[in-house]
């Protein structure tokens, strides 16, 4: 069974920055899709970004585009997701998820974290 575990959620201000971690053990990331998905209150989880296998594509939702990257640290096995210039709107629980391929349906991924709390606000 893969066990995700995302970390690096906090309090900032808008216009802070924030790096978020999904990792795992026993099993190599490089071989799965990874995608951060989040979740606000009231509100369905959406997709925010994801890396192919192998990181041949990346794909980010268009409220994150230009303030937001994905990327890969295979020799620590973990997946980042830098977040930049970041808004009140950007407030949610946000979940590491892991499958075959990139989707931005939450239900085609098998595989996830147990969610770190990112807030922003002055």
């Amino acid at each position: 069974q893969l066990q995700l575990v995302e970390s690096g959620g906090g309090l900032v201000r808008p216009g802070g920055s924030l790096r978020l971690s999904c990792a795992a053990s026993r099993f190599t990331l490089d071989n799965y899709a990874i995608a951060w998905f989040r979740q606000a209150p009231g509100k369905e989880r959406e997709a925010v970004s994801c890396i192919s296998k192998r990181n041949r594509s990346t794909d980010y939702r268009d409220s994150v585009k230009g303030r937001f990257t994905i990327s890969r640290d295979n020799a620590k096995n973990t997946v980042y997701l830098q977040m930049n210039r970041l808004e009140p709107e950007d407030t949610a629980v946000y979940y590491c998820a892991a499958d075959r391929g990139c989707s931005r349906s939450a239900i085609d991924y098998e595989y996830w974290g147990q969610g770190t709390q990112v807030t922003i606000s002055s």
